[in-house]
């Protein structure tokens, strides 16, 4: 069944040139160029992933995208302009799994929602599909991770990630006191020769410090290592 695209932006030529490129590689489009309008339809019936741009008139990309994190971890790419970087920083610290700056390639664009729709099929898979694929649950010290129901614990608290944030730390978790750059914390998240900038990394990692510690106020599992990158102690 294909994946079913929510594009959100005020220019109209945008939506239509995406919305073109994206039905080409067999996606179904869904377009909206007034915010408001978007956030009831895709709360009434979610999309498979959202593509928001930032600068929108009654409401901006980041207020759709924390009322939309009210009820749903819906996949978000947001399209930003070059001189948008503290938008861009505030987007993924909010939860945002990726974003892309204006004016983007069409291939740049689809490679990285393949990659994003790849990651949330592996998140959905049920326990009988887990069990051949290998997905079993990862329990580090007080860190309880289940892929096959993107599930999250700590010290028995429910930690909500979005599915860029549990590959990264899925893959820290996987080799305790290993150190992780950023091009390998990048290779597993994204799973394609897609170039992210470092800062998406960094971004990512604050944001799941974030929450983590608004379940323990003293968690500091995840070590950075300056001019190496990050790792997960146990």
């Amino acid at each position: 069944m294909a994946a079913n695209i929510a594009l959100v932006d005020d220019d109209r030529n945008i939506l239509t040139s995406v919305s073109i490129a994206m039905q080409a590689e067999g996606f179904v489009t869904r377009v909206y160029s007034d915010s408001e309008v978007a956030l009831q339809a895709i709360l009434d019936n979610p999309p498979d992933l959202g593509i928001f741009d930032i600068k929108m008139p009654k409401m901006d990309g980041l207020e759709l995208l924390r009322r939309v994190r009210e009820k749903s971890n819906l996949p978000v790419i947001f399209l930003t302009s070059k001189d948008e970087e503290l938008d861009e920083a505030l987007g993924l610290a909010m939860g945002a799994d990726d974003y892309i700056k204006k004016p983007f390639s069409q291939r740049l664009l689809i490679a990285r929602v393949k990659s994003i729709l790849r990651r949330a099929e592996l998140v959905k898979l049920s326990d009988e599909e887990a069990d051949t694929e290998g997905l079993e649950p990862l329990v580090r010290g007080g860190l309880e991770m289940d892929p096959a129901r993107h599930l999250v614990k700590w010290n028995g608290n429910n930690v909500t990630l979005t599915v860029t944030e549990f590959m990264i730390l899925e893959t820290l978790a996987n080799r305790p006191g290993v150190v992780k750059s950023r091009n390998q914390l990048m290779d597993a998240a994204y799973q394609d020769d897609v170039y992210v900038d470092d800062r998406t990394i960094d971004s990512h990692i604050k944001r799941l410090r974030r929450k983590f510690r608004e379940v323990d106020s003293e968690f500091d599992a995840i070590d950075t290592l300056y001019g190496a990158g990050y790792r997960y102690n146990e």
